[in-house]
């Protein structure tokens, strides 16, 4: 009897392993993101041989004066307030984030480019600005760098810890 229910249970386990695989579907809690990312800060050591000023910062400017955001060697995007982002395609897991004026505000690590990934955002003196957890397209959990929930986006809502609205987007696709 015990060996049939030991059966059982073990099998039981087998199915749910292989439903979880084949439906490709990861699920992250609020504290599993928090755990993971806490637990795999990678090192700020590629600011060592970052530059201070965007070395591209009138071709950047140029394009997205333009609105051109994709170029044949990195994807810029420009913010509200004037700065912008840099991904060099030769360089895909880190960004570069500029102030207007071309220098350097912070730095961005990916630990992959397909969800779940983590990045770490960085001054460029080193010090940890945000640890986000991307579980899917949709998903996405913000972390200060004491691991203090900053928001949850789902689609196009981002909840606080409490779970209240607290911005919303419009998802272009």
């Amino acid at each position: 009897m015990k060996k049939l229910l030991l059966f059982f249970v073990l099998f039981g386990f087998m199915l749910s392993c292989q439903a979880e695989v084949l439906t490709g579907g990861v699920k992250y809690s609020q504290d599993d993101a928090r755990i993971e990312l806490q637990n795999n800060k990678p090192s700020a050591d590629f600011l060592l041989q970052a530059s201070v000023l965007d070395e591209n910062f009138d071709e950047n400017i140029s394009h997205l004066l333009k609105g051109e955001t994709k170029l044949s060697d990195r994807t810029l995007a420009k913010f509200s307030d004037g700065s912008y982002g840099v991904n060099y395609y030769n360089d895909i897991n880190h960004v570069w984030y500029y102030d207007r004026e071309g220098v350097l505000i912070n730095a961005e690590i990916k630990t992959s480019n397909t969800p779940p990934y983590s990045t770490y955002k960085y001054t460029p003196e080193g010090s940890l600005v945000t640890m986000t957890m991307r579980v899917s397209e949709d998903e996405t959990f913000i972390f200060n760098p004491y691991g203090q929930l900053l928001g949850h986006w789902v689609g196009q809502n981002c909840y606080d810890e409490n779970g209240s609205i607290v911005m919303t987007r419009q998802i272009l696709k």
